[in-house]
């Protein structure tokens, strides 16, 4: 499985209420930003099957512009998996329902995105990665249960990817 990471644009302000925080939406920038790492994934023509996103509106309105620009729009699905405090081991679950052969553009936060790649690349969280706002990664996927393993194949900051179209 290919997952294709990304961390969602440039939002509000964040908010100390947690319920007010899942309302915060892409600052003007931050959509300006993921529609220009959206035209340099089709570019490149990145193929993916599926984009997953987030719930909070950021990594929805981040995975929305993405998935219409990559022709993806039907292939949108919000999962709770990738909400900032849900538990990695459910999102390892769920994937492993897709095809193996599956390509997944994943939309979501930091620290989980930074996480994520750091314990499919090393088998613990020790290893601290770190994605930009609208930045991407991409790991190769071997396993995910029961242990989950893989290999990064890059990370990359937004203007690192605009550089490549």
């Amino acid at each position: 499985m290919e997952l294709i990471i990304l961390r969602h644009g440039e939002a509000g302000a964040w908010i100390p209420l947690t319920s007010k925080d899942a309302e915060r939406s892409l600052t003007a920038a931050g959509k300006q930003e993921i529609q220009e790492v959206s035209n340099s994934l089709k570019a490149l023509k990145i193929k993916v099957d599926l984009v997953v996103t987030s719930p909070l509106r950021r990594c929805l309105e981040t995975a929305q512009i993405v998935a219409k620009e990559l022709n993806r729009s039907k292939e949108l699905e919000t999962w709770v998996e990738l909400k900032p405090e849900s538990d990695r081991s459910a999102l390892y679950a769920r994937l492993s329902k897709l095809k193996q052969d599956s390509s997944v553009l994943v939309v979501g936060h930091e620290p989980y995105l930074g996480l994520l790649i750091s314990e499919l690349i090393s088998g613990n969280t020790r290893c601290r990665m770190v994605i930009k706002k609208a930045g991407l990664a991409k790991v190769e996927v071997s396993s995910l249960t029961p242990r989950p393993s893989g290999e990064l194949r890059w990370l990359l900051t937004p203007r690192q990817v605009k550089r490549l179209s």
